[in-house]
C-alpha cells in the first residue's frame, strides 16, 4: 500500500495544479469559440449563457492566478505531509517508514497523521473548543451585522461617516495592532467577571466552559469582525425593491411582519455567504489557538514542516466539514410541489397553448 502510493499516486499531486489550468484554459477557449460561432451565424444566445460567458471572461484571470500560485503551493503541502521534508543541501523528501509486526521495515505514509494524535495531546480538544466557539459566535456575529446593516440602510444624518466607524477596526485590527489591543484588554466586555462567569458554568465539560469564557471575554473583539458582512448584508439591502415595501405597507404589514416576510427571505443568499465567509475567518485568525499550535509544531526541531502540513491538513478537513453543515443548514431548500399544484400548472399551461392557437388564428383571419 505505501509502496504503491509512493511510486504511482503522490507524483501526482505536483502536476494536478498545472492539468486544472490546462482544463480551464482548455475550457475557456471552447467557450470563446461557441460565442464566436453563434455570432458568425447571427444566431442570438440566451440571456442566462450570455451572462454566464461574461462572467466567465472575467474570472478567468483570477482563476488562472490561483492555479499557478495557490494551488501549487497547496499541492506541494499535501505532497510534504507524506514525506519527510529535509533543507540539507537543497530540498529533500524521504519516504516515511516504519516496522511492522515481523519487525521488517516498510513504507509508512501516513505516519505525519499518527504522530499528530499520540503526540499532540491538547489538539483533538482544541479543535473541540474551536468547534464549540464557533457555534457560539456565528449567529452573534450574523445578528449583530444584519442589525447595524438594517440602522445604516436607514435615512439617517452622517450615514457615510458610521459605515467608516463599523469598517475601520476591519482595517486596523490586524497583526500588531490587534496584539497591543488584546494584551490592554480592551476585547473583553466591562463590568463582566470571569470569575463570576467560570462559577457559574463550574461542573460543566472543559470543551464548553472555554469557549463561553473565551466568548466574554473576547466579545468586543468578536464584533469587531463583522465589518465585511455589515457591508454584504448592505447591498443585499439596496437590492430590495422599495415597491415590496410600499405594497407590504398598503396591506397593513407591520415593520416586524415586512422583516420576516421580506426582508430576511431576500437575504437568505446574502446570510449564506456571510456565514460562510464568517467561518474561513474565524478559522484562520490570528486569535485562534489552533494556528499556534501548528505554527510551534512546524517550526519544532523535533517535528517540522511535514509534521506541520499534515496538521494543517487534518485541520482543514475538519474546517470543510463545517463548512458544508453550514452551508446544508442555511442553503435556500426547493420546495416540492404536491399534485394539486402540479395539475393547475399543467391546466393553466394548456390554457396557455390554446390561447396562443386561438390568436395566431384570428391573426390569420384578420390578414386574410
Amino acid at each position: 500500500m505505501g509502496n504503491w502510493l509512493y511510486e504511482k499516486v503522490l507524483p501526482l499531486l505536483s502536476n494536478l495544479p498545472w492539468v486544472l489550468l490546462i482544463g480551464v484554459c482548455a475550457g475557456f477557449v471552447a467557450a470563446l469559440v461557441y460565442a464566436i460561432v453563434r455570432t458568425v451565424q447571427k444566431k442570438t444566445l440566451r440571456r442566462s449563457v450570455r451572462e454566464s460567458l461574461w462572467g466567465y471572461f472575467f474570472i478567468f484571470p483570477w482563476v488562472v492566478g490561483i492555479c499557478i500560485f495557490f494551488l501549487s503551493g497547496v499541492a506541494d503541502s499535501l505532497l510534504y505531509s507524506f514525506y519527510n521534508l529535509k533543507l540539507e543541501g537543497g530540498l529533500q523528501l524521504a519516504p516515511l517508514t516504519g516496522t511492522d509486526e515481523l519487525g521488517n521495515t516498510v513504507y509508512a505514509p501516513f505516519a505525519n497523521y499518527v504522530a499528530v494524535f499520540n503526540k499532540e495531546l491538547n489538539y483533538p480538544v482544541t479543535l473541540a473548543n474551536f468547534a464549540v466557539s464557533l457555534v457560539l459566535q456565528l449567529p452573534i456575529i450574523i445578528s449583530f451585522s444584519l442589525i447595524i446593516a438594517l440602522m445604516l440602510n436607514g435615512k439617517i444624518k452622517g450615514r457615510g461617516v458610521f459605515r467608516t466607524i463599523f469598517f475601520l477596526p476591519v482595517i486596523i485590527a490586524t497583526g500588531p495592532v490587534m496584539s497591543k489591543l488584546t494584551a490592554q484588554g480592551v476585547s473583553s466586555v466591562p463590568m463582566v467577571s470571569q470569575n463570576t462567569i467560570t462559577s457559574i458554568l463550574a461542573g460543566m465539560p472543559e470543551f464548553i466552559v472555554t469557549p463561553i469564557t473565551d466568548l466574554f471575554s473576547q466579545l468586543i473583539l468578536i464584533l469587531w469582525n463583522s465589518g465585511i458582512q455589515i457591508l454584504i448584508f448592505l447591498a443585499g439591502l439596496q437590492k430590495v425593491p422599495s415597491t415590496l415595501y410600499e405594497a407590504a405597507k398598503i396591506d397593513g404589514a407591520s415593520g416586524w411582519e415586512t422583516f420576516w416576510k421580506i426582508t430576511l427571505p431576500t437575504l437568505r443568499s446574502m446570510i449564506l455567504l456571510n456565514s460562510i465567509y464568517t467561518v474561513v475567518t474565524l478559522a484562520t485568525g490570528s486569535t485562534n489557538p489552533i494556528i499556534d499550535l501548528i505554527y510551534n509544531a512546524t517550526y519544532a526541531v523535533t517535528k517540522g514542516y511535514s509534521y506541520g502540513a499534515a496538521m494543517t491538513w487534518m485541520y482543514t478537513v475538519i474546517v470543510a466539514v463545517l463548512l458544508l453543515i453550514t452551508f446544508l443548514l442555511i442553503r435556500e431548500k426547493k420546495e416540492k410541489k404536491s399534485n394539486a399544484v402540479w395539475r393547475r400548472d399543467v391546466e393553466s399551461a394548456r390554457r396557455g397553448m390554446q390561447s396562443g392557437k386561438v390568436r395566431k388564428l384570428l391573426e390569420r383571419g384578420k390578414h386574410a
